[in-house]
């Protein structure tokens, strides 16, 4: 009785683990591509840094308290790797370059200056790179957390310790935040 059964058995059996495997290698490939992406939010970022001390020089003499507390919070980023302090780090840092930018806003000579001007359209450049960056990172993300959170991949996710990634949120220098309107 059980050997008719048995091409059934294995049949079933079979694809369970044509299953597992395929459901396993879909785990690994979002897991990497979430860290390619990161991978680009962080090139961005350095490019942006890389940028920050010209901006500096620049503004000196105009805004001498937000040229040193950028480069301040600019050293202190060194060596940050969770995504969620990163993202906060880099909003603070975010902030102080509004600041240092609305400090030009205030001096015409500084803002018709074609060095600053040259390094404000620099930073917009990266600032839009950061934000595709993101982007691309928060859709591998959610793709990712999607299959750790649906039926029945959620059973392999905790079977192989696989968590649900955090999003990647960032203020950026250039974003104008819109005016209180009150009617």
């Amino acid at each position: 009785m059980l050997e008719e059964y048995l091409p059934i058995i294995l049949f079933a059996c079979l694809v369970a683990v044509l299953w597992l495997v395929g459901t396993y290698n879909n785990f690994i490939k979002r897991r990497n591509m979430i860290e390619e992406q990161w991978s680009g939010i962080d090139v961005a970022l350095k490019r942006r840094y890389n940028l920050i001390p010209s901006l500096i020089k620049a503004v000196k003499g105009y805004g001498k308290h937000e040229s040193e507390l950028l480069q301040k919070t600019t050293e202190q980023r060194v060596g940050e790797n969770s995504v969620t302090q990163r993202a906060v780090n880099e909003s603070e840092i975010s902030r102080t370059l509004n600041g240092l930018l609305a400090v030009a806003e205030q001096y015409p000579d500084l803002k018709a200056s074609n060095n600053f001007l040259v390094l404000q359209h620099s930073l917009n450049e990266i600032e839009k790179e950061i934000q595709q960056a993101r982007q691309r990172y928060n859709a591998a993300v959610r793709k990712f957390n999607t299959l750790v959170e649906s039926f029945p991949s959620n059973l392999m996710a905790k079977m192989f310790n696989f968590e649900p990634y955090n999003y990647f949120t960032l203020e950026l220098a250039t974003q104008r935040e819109l005016p209180d309107v009150d009617f």
